[in-house]
């Protein structure tokens, strides 16, 4: 992602995508963080299809573990 377009547009396919409860993009480290009731690939898949290269990023390690629901971690 490299500009505010860029952002609108994954906004615009992870808002239309069933299951998700929240998601959040950051520009300038090119991340998105989605959370909700989804797979993680159909993430990746959905993001894809707005054109942008996408990976998954290295989850980070909470200091304790929680429960917490369904969380995909995917560059943009």
């Amino acid at each position: 992602m490299s500009c505010e377009g860029c952002v609108g547009a994954v906004k615009r396919v992870l808002g239309k995508m069933e299951g998700v409860e929240s998601y959040e993009v950051d520009l300038k480290e090119q991340k998105v963080t989605v959370k909700g009731n989804i797979q993680p690939d159909a993430v990746l898949q959905t993001v894809s299809k707005t054109g942008k290269k996408t990976t998954f990023w290295e989850a980070e390690s909470p200091a304790e573990p929680v429960a917490k629901p369904a969380e995909a971690v995917a560059a943009a």
